[in-house]
């Protein structure tokens, strides 16, 4: 079985004030003994590397691009990096198309467009919400809280 890190739990492991940190690092842990194979999407790397690095005023981390590139490269050493390809593209559209997905929604259906290619079933994520329409497609919630329970 695998698993997908969505971007907001990335960036809540480094962050030692974030509320949900603990659970994090202790969720990570346990599927890392349990020897779950642990995913991330380019697209993931991308949205991390973009809050990471953009000015608190607007949202973001504040970090310099070699602090965001350090910790790439620590979520390189424990998550598996998945690259889109046609395949997975064209599941995007379907999925964009069928459940009139808009917006910035779009982003959370390419993660999901490969994850469905890749057979990767579920997402450790903090918004439960956002990926609640495609468990119709087979794709699973997971929440740090509840891996660990």
């Amino acid at each position: 079985m695998a698993v997908l890190v969505d971007t907001c739990v990335l960036l809540r492991v480094f962050d030692t004030t974030a509320p949900q940190y603990r659970d994090i690092r202790r969720g990570l842990r346990k599927l890392l003994d349990d020897d779950e194979r642990i995913v991330v999407c380019v697209q993931n790397i991308a949205e991390f590397w973009n809050v990471c690095t953009r000015p608190l005023e607007q949202n973001g981390q504040g970090h310099e691009p070699i602090r965001a590139a350090r910790r790439v490269r620590l979520i390189e050493q424990f998550c598996e990096v998945l690259a889109e390809d046609i395949p997975s593209f064209e599941i995007w559209k379907q999925l964009c198309e069928k459940l009139a997905v808009s917006g910035v929604a779009v982003h959370d259906a390419r993660l999901v467009s490969v994850m469905l290619t890749r057979q990767v079933d579920r997402i450790l994520t903090l918004n439960e919400r956002d990926f609640r329409r495609y468990e119709a497609e087979g794709i699973s919630i997971v929440t740090p809280q509840a891996v660990v329970a």
